[in-house]
């Protein structure tokens, strides 16, 4: 399994299948992030593919009949009617059409009476409602909004368009799972009975034949509201620090708020398909990158030097040769000291480093009092934002809801003194209901006496470093489900019919494959553990998915419509 291989063979397929010529590819919102996740502009270029636009940018396109128009685009009902305002009065010579997911066939026969020149010459259903962000971590592709803004009832539009994302992957991997999810959740049963009553419903499609020697892969659905932990903490590897303080949106990051940065790095693509240095750094710590970097740099300045020296014809050819790569390294070697600077500025100015070791002690560890006192000290210290303030407020409340002599209130208390807005001071009762003790049912802090334990005896052996001690919830789960051991008291399979159940009696079962799937997202903090684990196992057994790639201020924002869409239904 593979998520970015996945979709580029569709769209190498998509653009092979339409065959020699020039070609412009038409997509929509969706779609086009999706594409410009596997795809650099340069690179589609050379597949003969000139121009990639928007469907719904009809005023601004200019005929060329010369072109072969592939589009690729999701069967709403918003594209069918723009696509068929297209084939009426065509723009281009012919049309080769791609949808992400399934389409009806009342849309291709509107789609058939609108082409009244017969310029279609493909209609193809190629599953790719899903955006890649690792080879082993994807989101959902569908814009759906806020997932718990129904509180326990997931809406019924917002079902529907993860399960078809869902079903995309499914589809576009070729995997017919056995379901579980979390038996607590109504969100996770009623999405889980959505892509059960798809796959039955689409039975044809899913006519996948088991290689040999290997076992029915499992779908797992998770609730976010397990662990609310893991989206506050800050992050010290590369591309989870680049998106808990940067933000990457579609792979683009950026830097305009940062201080003298040249124009052309105010936004930056970081893109480990097409930036090595970046791909080689995505899961190495702070320090690691920084030293990595300074090597880059030493052996740029050496190849600059090199080519100061132009003193012959052979001096002359071999510039021209290496110009490319000389200059593809330029631009590497200064969009990397442009992010790792902002990043070590952010870092001292803010005094991150400090704020994360609290953070670390709050969730790793047990001192109440001594937690408190360091926060309370922290509260007072004008260097901390007030966004890292509250950030420890929050995990504060999570890990001490239930402690005798927590002083919840207090704190929210002083952080108001402080001068942040309401609506941020009542995500700290907010959180609690959203993911506290009376919500989840998850050993979020590992209270039971085997975690205890556990805990106890990685605390004689040391810790690698501080700022990283945690360990998401995630990890125990996935390595129960590859063990056979997770408790289907717990996380039960779905079953509607004896066709679909699984061998659940038998203590040998062993899922070849796991999907972990998490309704209301997921953080590149989980997506390093399912990248640790395939390491170990030595093979892609496991992928990560979910509704959006969270940093804390995303997760926030789920919190604060959550709550704003229950007062409304209160009212």
């Amino acid at each position: 399994m593979n998520a970015v291989q996945s979709v580029r063979q569709y769209v190498d397929k998509m653009i092979q299948n339409a065959g020699p010529g020039m070609k412009i590819l038409l997509m929509d919102k969706e779609t086009t992030s999706v594409v410009s996740n596997v795809y650099s502009q340069s690179e589609i270029m050379q597949k003969e593919v000139y121009l990639c636009d928007r469907l719904d940018n009809i005023k601004n396109r200019e005929p060329l009949r010369h072109l072969k128009c592939l589009t690729f685009l999701r069967p709403t009902e918003e594209n069918v009617s723009y696509l068929s305002l297209e084939l009426k009065n065509p723009l281009y010579g012919s049309y080769f059409l791609h949808w992400t997911n399934v389409i009806s066939k009342s849309e291709i026969k509107r789609l058939a009476e609108a082409d009244e020149q017969e310029i279609v010459r493909e209609i193809a259903e190629y599953f790719t409602d899903f955006i890649p962000i690792n080879p082993h971590t994807f989101v959902t592709n569908t814009p759906h909004g806020h997932i718990f803004t129904g509180g326990e009832l997931l809406e019924d539009s917002v079902n529907q368009a993860i399960s078809q994302a869902i079903v995309s992957f499914l589809l576009a991997t070729k995997r017919n799972p056995y379901l579980r999810y979390t038996e607590w959740s109504r969100p996770c049963e009623k999405l889980v009975d959505k892509i059960q009553s798809t796959i039955t419903k689409e039975s044809t499609l899913f006519d996948f034949q088991q290689p040999r020697g290997q076992s029915r892969p499992v779908l797992l659905i998770l609730d976010r509201r397990d662990d609310c932990v893991t989206p506050l903490l800050n992050q010290w590897t590369y591309q989870a620090m680049v998106h808990e303080l940067l933000s990457i949106k579609n792979q683009r990051v950026s830097l305009a708020d940062a201080p003298d940065i040249p124009k052309d790095f105010r936004e930056v693509v970081l893109s480990a398909e097409h930036d090595k240095f970046f791909a080689e750094n995505l899961y190495a710590d702070f320090g690691s990158v920084g030293q990595s970097l300074r090597q880059l740099v030493e052996e740029f300045q050496n190849k600059a030097k090199s080519h100061q020296k132009v003193e012959s014809i052979d001096d002359m050819k071999n510039f021209i040769e290496n110009y490319p790569h000389f200059k593809q390294m330029s631009g590497t070697v200064s969009k990397h000291v442009a992010v790792v600077g902002e990043l070590a500025r952010l870092n001292e100015k803010y005094c991150l480093l400090e704020v994360s070791e609290l953070e670390q002690e709050i969730a790793c560890h047990s001192n109440h009092s001594g937690s408190l006192q360091r926060l309370q000290q922290l509260l007072s210290n004008t260097k901390i934002r007030d966004h890292d303030l509250l950030r420890l407020i929050l995990l504060y409340g999570l890990k001490f809801e239930t402690h005798s002599n927590n002083d919840i209130v207090g704190l929210t208390r002083k952080l108001k003194t402080r001068g942040i807005p309401d609506e941020d001071l009542n995500l700290v009762k907010a959180i609690l209901k959203f993911g506290g003790v009376k919500k989840r049912k998850s050993d979020l802090f590992g209270m039971d006496p085997v975690a205890v334990t556990k805990r106890f005896m990685k605390g004689l052996q040391g810790v690698e470093n501080i700022y990283t001690q945690h360990t998401p919830w995630l990890k125990s789960i996935v390595e129960d489900i590859l063990k056979g051991k997770l408790k289907e008291t717990q996380f039960p399979y779905f079953v509607r019919n004896s066709v679909d159940a699984p061998l659940t009696q038998d203590p040998n079962f062993r899922a070849s494959e796991v999907i972990v799937f998490v309704v209301g997202g997921i953080t590149y903090a989980e997506s390093l553990v399912i990248h640790n684990i395939n390491r170990n196992e030595n093979r892609s057994a496991v992928m990560l998915g979910g509704t959006a790639i969270h940093n804390m201020n995303s997760f926030l924002e789920e919190i604060k419509a959550s709550v704003r869409k229950f007062s409304d239904r209160t009212v």
